[in-house]
């Protein structure tokens, strides 16, 4: 539990902090488009933003701090990855009309089935090329080590359902926890953990057997999944905890809770953990804190949080690192905008406009 004291202290970014992450940025590293898309497939580095409200996945030239190309596809994307190979882009889209915590469902218009699925980019020419069945309502998705597997997070169905992208075709479908939304794979691929939002859990499914192995208790409303370099701990953001529960990746024993500091006040709204971001080197892990409109830094080493950075934007959710470790990049819902982060300073350099409701984040590095 962190004092007062404590957590004002840890709201500012210190200069010996930044001097640290200045030297961890340096380490080494462990359907159609509206505008033409040779601006997708050409030159540096790409940012590429999920617009939930928008149909659409936003190119941001993250060097030119310009969006260059919207391409259109489909209803309400969200979980958004690059493939392995570096060529294709997928996107989770869902035909479910969008509620929230606290929504009565009865209330909203039926779902679009047919619009669910994940949509496939081909970024050399910004277009969709396919867009795979993959169960009702996908919100995000993790790739298998081997990149010929999906694993798909199906909230309204409280599945995981695994997609087959060679024959385009689901093989299983896992019964795991109340709304499920995170999907990420164990470093080592063998292992797929899966947040429940409604029942405050995380289950870890064998990718190979297709089975539940276990399950992590967790804050309420976990979100997502960050795990060390070396594979043997993992994180999961809890929204309404303002925690991250450390937990090991052999045992599935929790490790920690690690409580995001803040100071109760009027109009002061505490940390809601969302997304995950690990450091070049792993000595960071970067966590954005929703309605509090900043980013976390959390030690995984010792699994405390050392550090904020305020001031990032309206509810930042996904979260990418540039190539170079130096930049981060956050999806602003509320704002319609994202915004590109100085790691070495704790500063906003940036907030470009894309309009809508931004997401995801996927970098193409």
């Amino acid at each position: 539990m962190f004092s007062t004291r404590s957590a004002r202290r840890l709201r500012t970014f210190a200069p010996l902090l930044a001097a640290t992450l200045l030297a961890c940025s340096r380490s080494p590293s462990g359907g159609a488009a509206t505008q033409p898309a040779a601006s997708t497939a050409a030159h540096g580095s790409r940012v590429y933003v999920s617009d939930e409200t928008g149909s659409a996945v936003v190119v941001i030239d993250p060097d030119a701090r310009q969006v260059v190309q919207r391409i259109s596809v489909g209803k309400r994307p969200r979980g958004i990855r690059i493939a392995p190979d570096g060529a294709r882009l997928f996107v989770a889209l869902s035909g479910s009309p969008i509620g929230g915590p606290g929504v009565d469902e009865s209330k909203l218009p039926p779902a679009d089935r047919d619009a669910d699925g994940i949509g496939v980019v081909d970024l050399a020419s910004g277009s969709v090329i396919r867009k795979y069945q993959s169960g009702p309502d996908p919100e995000s998705f993790a790739i298998s080590a081997d990149g010929r597997m999906l694993f798909v997070s199906n909230e309204d169905s409280g599945e995981m359902t695994a997609l087959d992208l060679e024959r385009g075709t689901i093989t299983a479908r896992v019964k795991v926890g109340e709304e499920p939304e995170g999907v990420t794979t164990s470093p080592d691929g063998r292992v797929v953990f899966v947040t429940c939002e409604g029942s405050g859990e995380v289950v870890a499914i064998d990718t190979a057997a297709l089975k539940v192995i276990g399950r992590i208790a967790t804050g309420p409303r976990p979100r997502s999944i960050a795990f060390t370099r070396d594979g043997t701990t993992g994180f999961v953001a809890s929204e309404n905890s303002a925690s991250l529960t450390a937990f090991d990746t052999a045992s599935l024993a929790v490790r920690k809770t690690i409580q995001i500091p803040h100071t109760a006040g009027p109009g002061v709204i505490p940390p809601r953990p969302m997304g995950q971001q690990l450091s070049l080197d792993g000595s960071r892990l970067f966590v954005t804190l929703g309605r509090a409109r900043s980013i976390a830094i959390v030690d995984p080493s010792t699994q405390t949080a050392i550090g904020t950075i305020p001031d990032v934007g309206a509810r930042p959710w996904g979260i990418g690192l540039s190539a170079d470790g130096r930049k981060l990049y956050t999806a602003n819902g509320p704002s319609g905008d994202v915004s590109i982060v100085d790691v070495a300073s704790g500063t906003t350099d940036a907030r470009i406009a894309v309009g809508g409701s931004p997401w995801g984040i996927a970098v193409r590095k």
